[in-house]
């Protein structure tokens, strides 16, 4: 029969089980309980309902309160649930078995009620490892398991459509602890569990949740069902000794109260310590002893939430009087927990999914059973009605005594909210909830309204005012083990000396010093040792990425923030520059030479300059040339004193006589954009001559990869690998060890440049400023930072104290203590005079532009009204004489000549009466308008009468206009005529000749 039934498939603990079922049940027990429920069925047959066996199967030892208050609260439901639907066809039968604690005759409770009762559903098991057994019983035989108290997560993992959970699982409540870590800001938590399946199951969950909200779990508490006290003990006092003050606690009832009265008399529910326990707890602390109480003050806890609705608190207190009538022996003042509601609702749900169920329920459910006497597996039969029943649950949903009941797809029942506890005085107050959506908030309306994550005032073991931290350094003695390099260069930041005679180890330097401050600055006491990372000898034991690796609790000395290392630990903020750079030795930029004026200004900013020079004299001599004195005589003279207007304005030297309203706004402009420059030079010229400049002798690293010249790198540094994945080849990459061994492979030429963090090269620079400089970061660093383990609460407190250091004056202190004052050397950085230096043509292109702007618009407006008013002689008008109209070219030209004379009708020329006579004889050779004629003579000449006989030919030209000039001639030889006279004797001239 054995080979026979560990042959069937399952898994193992299923055939160890199958034969232990046949070989301890006991027969005569269960044919006893048989019996009795037969009779009961039996009587019942002669009524018109239909009577539907379900099996109860719960821990039922006088000190268990699940299983207690568990059946209690199925025997109401049954009988309240009926008595409110008298019309319904079916009755629940229950029949009960005391598992009492024990998994294989809960197991075999199971057969015995599939079997022999025929029980159509079992409500229970109590506890996650019976259920772990009680499943595939149920999933065989089609009859579903209904458990109010199981919670352990890996129940999920079976997937049968059997088993139903009327209770939160465990990895729910798991989300609310690690929010209330959070809300704290605790960076690490120790799980204490039972060592059982209810306890390992929550495990995974509560590490996955807590590394959601980046709090670390360093070590896992498991403690056994059957320890002792003196193993409580040794257990907690092996807590004491680590940092960690956060503990999450999920035992059993009984075993969580020999636990906080073992961790109380210790010394562990003192101030500093934090104890948050699961709703396995939590439900029952109004049911147990007050020197339970006692021990347990200031404790944190978590329970699902059950609206205090009028049911609620009726159906509490008509359970109270049952429960006292049915158990007189419990001296306790028992009450009610989340496990009795949530068994009243499992009940309800199970008649309402049989009395949707009626019609399929027959004398004969079961088929396949054998011998009644018999319990072996095989024949225990197949429930016909089974698969309907668990479809029904499954569909089932109403609104229950704990709250909204409804099945998900996988037989869970629907998260709901938690309660935040705190144990104080005689009982536990509600501090705060918790929803999936909401996460924390204080009060239970806030979570619908706001998504704050605080929680009322919390009484802290102890009685503290603050919150405790979640850590404690040291403990039991304990110093904080600080690993430090052994190194020989760049000793300013970490030196580690021995003293031969004592033996003695002395660690000081820049980043000791920045940590000791640190320290400090903490709120509370950090006692701490240097621990060398050397060998036997005294020797360097590795890098710098080996001592990250290494087993310390805490490394101080010049490490960088880096992506890689970042990976295995953790570092505190940066507390000095990053960044890798460059650096070069400088020579003189050669700026102090014969041509020096000119570097101040860019080329095309020269060109441009110039050019306008010449633009702006030709138009104010355009503007002036008709009504300026000054803009007049022979074209060399023009042309000269056009230039040196324009020239002269540079330095506001110019004395020309500017008589245009339009050449006065354009000087007007064109002299303030002078000025501008002309300042800007002086000012640049000046700090070229005066301020010393250096100049590096390398550009920039891509020089160096075009030319293949050798670079320096500190050795045993991260920018070895750096450099190579710049593209620099190994062959071509130089180690020095220290800043003295730097400079003599500059000074020997074996290297042209070096690359290396920004705090070595500062430090590089404060003995060598003179002869060398540092460029701009080429890589970017987050600077040096102290090295903590992965997770170390203390990373967050050594952060903010380092920004405390290094925004005050201590910071300061000790750089000059280790890198002198800064006023000593110059600050050596690229400040080379390049074209980025120098003034150019974008600096200035907006004032060119405003000048060019006023000038054209000058020059159009003139030429507009010029034109308009001599635009007679643009026209093309016929000639009396030849019958002939002018050429284009000769309008253009008689216009070009008229520009060039003076324009008399101008207040500057109104006091000539005669005037030059050489200007006059020029004036001549144009024709004359009857108006410019009048003008000049002082007579009135009639409008058809004219001076200037008609255009013909080239020689008529010549000859009339030496016939003009006899006429004009001969008019100023007799001054004292009258007018008409001296038209007649100008027009016999003219006929004369």
């Amino acid at each position: 029969m054995k080979p026979r039934i560990c042959r069937r498939r399952g898994p193992r603990n299923q055939c160890w089980l199958r034969f232990c079922i046949t070989a301890v049940c006991c027969a005569a027990v269960i044919s006893n309980m048989t019996a009795v429920e037969g009779q009961s069925t039996g009587s019942s047959s002669n009524n018109a309902t239909v009577v539907v066996n379900i099996g109860v199967i719960l821990d039922l030892n006088r000190t268990d309160f699940v299983g207690q208050v568990g059946l209690s609260c199925v025997e109401m439901a049954v009988s309240e649930f009926y008595d409110s639907h008298p019309d319904y066809t079916t009755r629940l039968a229950i029949a009960t078995r005391d598992s009492q604690r024990d998994v294989v005759l809960a197991a075999a409770s199971a057969l015995d009620l599939i079997k022999n009762v025929q029980v159509q559903a079992i409500l229970g098991p109590e506890t996650s490892m019976q259920a772990n057994f009680l499943i595939p019983l149920g999933e065989k035989a089609q009859v579903p398991i209904i458990s109010f108290s199981a919670s352990s997560p890996t129940l999920a993992s079976i997937r049968s459509p059997y088993f139903f959970r009327a209770t939160q699982k465990d990895s729910t409540q798991v989300n609310a602890i690690a929010a209330i870590v959070k809300a704290f800001g605790w960076r690490q938590a120790v799980p204490v569990y039972i060592d059982n399946a209810f306890g390992q199951g929550i495990v995974p969950s509560l590490v996955d949740s807590l590394d959601a909200v980046d709090a670390r779990v360093p070590y896992r508490s498991a403690i056994s069902p059957s320890a002792t006290d003196d193993q409580i003990g040794q257990e907690l006092y092996k807590l004491m000794t680590m940092q960690t003050r956060v503990f999450v606690v999920h035992v059993s009832p009984h075993l969580a109260a020999r636990l906080f009265a073992k961790a109380k008399e210790v010394g562990m529910m003192s101030a500093g310590y934090v104890w948050i326990v699961t709703d396995g707890i939590t439900d029952f602390l109004s049911s147990v002893d007050p020197s339970v109480l006692k021990s347990m003050q200031g404790v944190l806890g978590v329970k699902p939430h059950v609206p205090q609705t009028k049911e609620v608190i009726d159906f509490r207190a008509r359970w109270k009087r049952k429960f006292r009538q049915d158990h007189p022996e419990i001296l306790l003042d028992a009450d009610l927990n989340s496990y009795g509601l949530w068994a009243y609702d499992a009940t309800v749900a199970l008649a309402m999914a049989v009395e949707k169920t009626a019609d399929d329920n027959d004398d004969n459910i079961f088929s396949n059973v054998s011998d009644s006497s018999s319990t072996d597996l095989e024949s225990i039969g197949v429930s016909s009605n089974g698969p309907n029943l668990a479809r029904e649950l499954s569909r089932t949903s109403f609104a229950g005594l704990s709250g909204d009941f409804a099945m998900e797809e996988d037989g869970e029942l629907r998260a709901s909210a938690y309660e935040v506890v705190n144990v104080n005085g005689n009982g536990a107050r509600v501090v705060g909830f918790w929803t999936r959506g909401e996460g924390l908030a204080r009060e239970r309306m806030m979570m619908m309204m706001t998504n704050s994550a605080k929680l009322g005032t919390v009484i802290w073991p102890g009685d503290p005012g603050a919150v405790p931290r979640g850590f404690e350094i040291p403990t039991s003695g304990k110093k904080l083990r600080i690993g430090v390099p052994v190194k020989s260069g760049f000793s300013e930041f970490v030196s580690v000396t021995t003293d031969l005679e004592t033996n003695k180890t002395s660690v000081i330097g820049y980043s000791i010093d920045i940590f000791e401050a640190v320290v400090q600055a903490l709120p509370y006491a950090l006692p701490f040792e240097y621990v060398p990372y050397a060998k036997p000898n005294g020797e360097s034991a590795g890098t710098y990425d080996d001592l990250v690796y290494q087993n310390f609790e805490c490394m101080i000395a010049d490490t960088t923030v880096i992506a890689n290392r970042s990976n295995y630990v953790d570092f505190t903020l940066p507390y000095t520059e990053s960044g890798v750079s460059m650096l070069v030795p400088v020579k003189p930029n050669g700026s102090k030479n014969a041509w020096s004026f000119l570097k101040p200004l860019t080329w095309d900013l020269w060109v441009t300059t110039f050019l306008f020079f010449l633009f702006i004299g030709f138009v104010v001599w355009a503007l002036e040339h008709r009504i300026s004195k000054d803009f007049r005589g022979p074209p060399s003279h023009q042309v000269g004193t056009s230039l040196w207007f324009s020239f002269s304005t540079m330095v506001f030297a110019h004395r020309e006589n500017v008589v245009s309203n339009l050449a006065r706004t354009v000087v007007i402009i064109w002299c303030l954009v002078v000025l501008i420059i002309t300042q800007s030079y002086t000012a640049s010229f000046t700090s070229l001559l005066t301020v010393q400049r250096l100049q590096p002798t390398v550009a920039d690293m891509n020089e160096l990869l075009r030319k293949g010249d050798f670079v320096g790198y500190q050795d045993v540094s991260f920018v070895f690998g750096l450099l190579k994945r710049l593209g620099f080849r190994d062959d071509r990459l130089v180690p020095y060890k220290n800043s003295e061994h730097c400079n003599s492979l500059f000074n020997q030429g074996k290297i042209v440049a070096a690359f290396d963090e920004v705090p070595y090269i500062k430090l590089f620079l404060a003995k060598h400023c003179s002869k060398y400089m540092m460029t701009d970061p080429t890589y970017k660093a987050d600077g040096f930072g102290f090295v903590f383990p992965k997770g170390s609460p203390l990373v967050a407190d050594i952060s903010r104290a380092i920004l405390n250091v290094t925004e005050g004056d201590k910071m300061t202190k000790i750089e000059e203590a280790w890198f002198g004052k800064k006023d000593r050397c110059p600050e050596s950085t690229t400040s080379t005079v390049s074209s980025g230096g120098q003034l150019g043509l974008n600096s200035f292109w907006s004032l060119f532009m405003i000048a060019g702007v006023a000038a054209v618009s000058a020059l159009c407006i003139f030429t507009v009204q010029f034109v308009y008013e001599y635009r007679k002689l643009m026209s093309p008008q016929v000639d009396d004489d030849s019958q002939s109209k002018p050429s284009f070219w000769g309008r253009l030209l008689n216009l070009l000549k008229t520009f060039d004379n003076k324009d008399l009708e101008c207040h500057t020329f109104r006091g000539d009466r005669v005037g030059d006579q050489n200007e006059v004889r020029l004036a001549s050779l144009n024709v004359m308008s009857p108006s410019m004629y009048s003008v000049h003579t002082e007579f009135p000449v009639d409008s058809t009468q004219t001076l200037s006989p008609s255009m013909g030919s080239s020689s008529e030209l010549h000859d009339n206009t030496i016939a003009q000039e006899v006429a004009i001639i001969s008019i100023d030889l007799h001054p004292d005529s009258d007018g008409e006279g001296l038209v007649a004797t100008a027009n016999d001239e003219i006929t004369r000749h």
